[in-house]
C-alpha cells in the first residue's frame, strides 16, 4: 500500500520512505541568536520572523507542489495525510513547535508558479520566553544540529535595474485604463502591480536582503519561502487555538523623513476620501470572506495609520472567533482560510472577479507569487499567512537576478503620476534592502 500522499496524481515531488518524524526540545533562549537569521545558510533557508521572534530553518525533507485553481486544497490534503502519520513528540507546545511546512502560492490560479510546501529538516524558533528546536525525518529520529551563527552574507555588489514588464510610463497607461472602467461603472477598484528587474554585481545571498529587512521593517513579518523574500506588513490572517486575526492595509502615502511632517500627513491620510474607499472595500472584502468561518468577528469601525519607515497605511485588525461544526476539535486550517480568503481587495479589487480580469488586460506581466499567501503551518492546522507584499523573487537558474514588486490600489479618484509615485515608495524596502 502506498505511503500517505504518495500516488500517480500525489502533489508530492519526493518518495515518503516511512512516516515523519518530528521531535521539538526546549532551548535556552541565550544560546540563540538575537537574529533567528543568523542561523540560516546561505542557500535553502526558510523565514517567518517579526521582532525578533518566529521560525526560521533549513534542509528540504518533503516538498509539495501545486498548480491550478486547486493549488491551496491539493498542498492542505497532502500536508493533512502526511500529518495523519506523522510521529510528534513535542514538549514544547507553542505555536510554530512541532512539525511545521512553509508555504509560498501564487496571486492567480493560471500561473505556472502554482504553488509550494516545504517541509525542512531542522526548525528554530522563538516566541515570549520560550524557544525551540525541531528536527524532522522519514521513519527516524534525527538529533538537533549544534545552533551556531552562520558565516556572515557577503553583500551583493552593484545594483542595476530595468523596466519589468512595463515602462514607467506604460504603467501610468495601465492606471489611466483602470480609472476610465471604474468611471464607466465596471468595477469599484482594482490593483495593478508592476515589477522591476534587479541584477547584483556578485551572487546574491538572500541573507543579506533578509537581514536588512528585519532591521529596517521589524513590525514586519520578514519572510522567505523558495525564492520568495520580503517583508510584509499584511498578515493575511493567524489561526491559533480557534481564533483569527487579519491585518488589513488599504490606503496609503509616502512619509518625508521629517516627524512632524509626517504626523500632518498621518493626519491628511485618515481623512482623505480616496483613501478611506480604498481602504473600506477591502475591509469589506476580508470579512465578507472571513463571516462563513466564523461565529463571531470583531471589525473596528475606523482604521489607524500604521507607521513604516517608508510609508504610512490605513490599517484595520480583525479578528474572528471560528465556527467548529460537528467535531467540537476541527477547525478549517489556516491554508484553508488563507485560500478563502484569497484574494483580498487590498490585492485584487472589488468586484473580485472584474477585477482580476482587468489586471489580467492591463498589467501586462505574470504576479508569480507576488501578492499571494505565504507564511507557515503547523501540524494542527494552526499557522500565520501573510500577503507576499514588498518581495523579490530570486531567478533561481542566474544568483545574480531579481524580480521586484509593487502594486497600488485604484480607484475612481486615482492619478497617474501619484500612484507611480507611491509604487516607488513601495519598492524602496527591496531596493534599499540590496544597498541601493
Amino acid at each position: 500500500m502506498p505511503a500517505p500522499g504518495v500516488g500517480p496524481l500525489s502533489p508530492l515531488r519526493r518518495a515518503v520512505a516511512g512516516p515523519v518524524v518530528s521531535r521539538t526540545v526546549a532551548v535556552d533562549p541565550a544560546n540563540l541568536p538575537g537574529d533567528l537569521l543568523r542561523l540560516l545558510p546561505a542557500e535553502g533557508g526558510l523565514a517567518w520572523v517579526r521582532r525578533g521572534e518566529g521560525v526560521v530553518a533549513w534542509g528540504e525533507l518533503l516538498r509539495v507542489e501545486t498548480d491550478g485553481a486547486d493549488r491551496f486544497a491539493d498542498a492542505e490534503d497532502a500536508w493533512r495525510a502526511l500529518m495523519a502519520t506523522a510521529v510528534v513528540r513535542d514538549e514544547v507546545g507553542v505555536p510554530g513547535s512541532g512539525p511545521v511546512a512553509f508555504g509560498s502560492f501564487a496571486f492567480a490560479a493560471g500561473s505556472p508558479s502554482g504553488g509550494v510546501l516545504v517541509v525542512p529538516r531542522v526548525v528554530v524558533g522563538r516566541r515570549g520566553g520560550a524557544a525551540w528546536v525541531t528536527t524532522l525525518d522519514l521513519g527516524a529520529v534525527s538529533a538537533p544540529p549544534a545552533l551556531r551563527p552562520t558565516d556572515a552574507p557577503a553583500a551583493p555588489g552593484a545594483v542595476t535595474y530595468d523596466d519589468g514588464a512595463l515602462s514607467a510610463e506604460g504603467w501610468q497607461d495601465a492606471v489611466r485604463r483602470a480609472v476610465e472602467a471604474i468611471r464607466a461603472g465596471a468595477l469599484d477598484k482594482v490593483v495593478l502591480a508592476r515589477d522591476l528587474l534587479a541584477r547584483t554585481g556578485a551572487p546574491l545571498d538572500p541573507r543579506w536582503v533578509l537581514g536588512r529587512l528585519a532591521d529596517d521593517y521589524a513590525s514586519c513579518w520578514t519572510f522567505a519561502v523558495d525564492g520568495l523574500l520580503g517583508a510584509t506588513p499584511e498578515l493575511l490572517l493567524r489561526s491559533e487555538k480557534g481564533l483569527v486575526t487579519s491585518r488589513v492595509l488599504a490606503g496609503t502615502i509616502r512619509r518625508t523623513g521629517d516627524d512632524e511632517a509626517d504626523m500632518a500627513r498621518a493626519a491628511i491620510l485618515a481623512h482623505s476620501s480616496k483613501d478611506l474607499e480604498e481602504h473600506e472595500y477591502a475591509v469589506e472584502s476580508l470579512t465578507r470572506a472571513l463571516g462563513p468561518f466564523c461565529s463571531s468577528t470583531n471589525v473596528p469601525e475606523t482604521p489607524f495609520v500604521l507607521h513604516l519607515p517608508n510609508v504610512l497605511h490605513l490599517a484595520t485588525d480583525v479578528t474572528g472567533v471560528l465556527r467548529a461544526d460537528g467535531d467540537a476539535h476541527v477547525h478549517p486550517t489556516s491554508l484553508g482560510l488563507a485560500a478563502a480568503l484569497h484574494p483580498t481587495a487590498a490585492v485584487a479589487g472589488t468586484p473580485t472577479d472584474a477585477a482580476c480580469a482587468l489586471i489580467g488586460e492591463v498589467e501586462g506581466m505574470d504576479r508569480a507569487r507576488y501578492a499571494g499567501p505565504v507564511g507557515w503551518m503547523g501540524a494542527d492546522g494552526d499557522g500565520e499567512w501573510g500577503i507576499a507584499l514588498r518581495s523579490a523573487e530570486l531567478d533561481p537558474a542566474d544568483p545574480h537576478r531579481l524580480r521586484l514588486f509593487a502594486g497600488c490600489g485604484i480607484v475612481a479618484a486615482s492619478d497617474p503620476a501619484a500612484e507611480l509615485a507611491e509604487s516607488e515608495a513601495k519598492l524602496e524596502p527591496m531596493r534599499s534592502a540590496l544597498g541601493s
